[in-house]
């Protein structure tokens, strides 16, 4: 069951977090679409992450995984076949469109395809000024900033 929020109220009385708001927004829209295959999200050490998606009968050559800004899209497309009459559908197989919300600065570090699963690497990498820094106690506060903007 799926219930859309409102983000209304919050958003008249916040100041910064409206990437927040329009992630979370965006989530009903890049949800499981229903025709795409199944998957799974893996934590892999401090910074990385793998998404396996179940792809049988799929071949590299019809699968294409692309990733623009914050978007990661698998797409798979099956070429046509003669139209048969199915007495049990259980298989997700066809051509299928499959997005990811990803964070800042996370990125592809390869795909792979075997025995039917297709696995995608991805690595978070903050840039040195979004990382942690000790401060040095005992310099004035003046001195201490331009330090850091010679640095």
């Amino acid at each position: 069951m799926r219930t859309n929020l409102d983000f209304t109220p919050f958003i008249r009385s916040s100041i910064g977090f409206d990437r927040i708001f329009s992630l979370l927004d965006e989530a009903t829209r890049f949800s499981a679409n229903g025709n795409g295959p199944a998957y799974d999200i893996v934590k892999a050490g401090s910074d990385g992450y793998r998404i396996v998606l179940a792809v049988p009968g799929y071949e590299m050559t019809n699968l294409s995984v692309t990733q623009e800004g914050n978007i990661l899209t698998v797409t798979g497309k099956l070429p046509e076949t003669e139209a048969t009459e199915h007495l049990h559908l259980g298989l997700r197989l066809g051509n299928f469109s499959q997005l990811f919300e990803l964070a800042d600065h996370v990125d592809v570090t390869g795909a792979e395809l075997k025995n039917g699963l297709l696995t995608i690497a991805l690595r978070q990498e903050l840039p040195e000024a979004l990382k942690p820094h000790t401060i040095p106690i005992g310099k004035p506060a003046d001195k201490q900033i331009e330090s850091r903007k010679a640095a």
